[in-house]
């Protein structure tokens, strides 16, 4: 009995870290949305500001269509970490 309580133990201590999900700073999550909007062909010229608050990630600025608005708002979506997305970006052509 006293062996199947230690393994039992044993095996807690062992698999809880991989069961825990590990919390992102904000920071990071600002940087890795920047470094993932810079890297995509269709969004990554446009002026973009990223802002984060409790794994909310605000995006501001101007992009060219409504189509790379979405764009963006997918590819914040994506990064680890993220709970929501609030897309404030405006369509200017120019």
């Amino acid at each position: 009995m006293m062996r199947f309580l230690s393994l039992a133990l044993l095996l807690s201590l062992v698999l809880t870290p991989l069961f825990a999900q590990k919390h992102v700073s904000d920071d990071a999550l600002v940087d890795q949305v920047r470094i993932k909007l810079a890297g995509d062909a269709d969004v990554g010229g446009s002026a973009i500001t990223v802002e984060v608050h409790d794994a909310v990630v605000t995006l501001k600025g101007k992009v060219r269509t409504d189509k790379n608005k979405a764009k963006a708002e997918k590819i914040a979506k994506r990064v680890k970490g993220v709970a929501s997305v609030n897309n404030q970006l405006v369509i200017s052509p120019e």
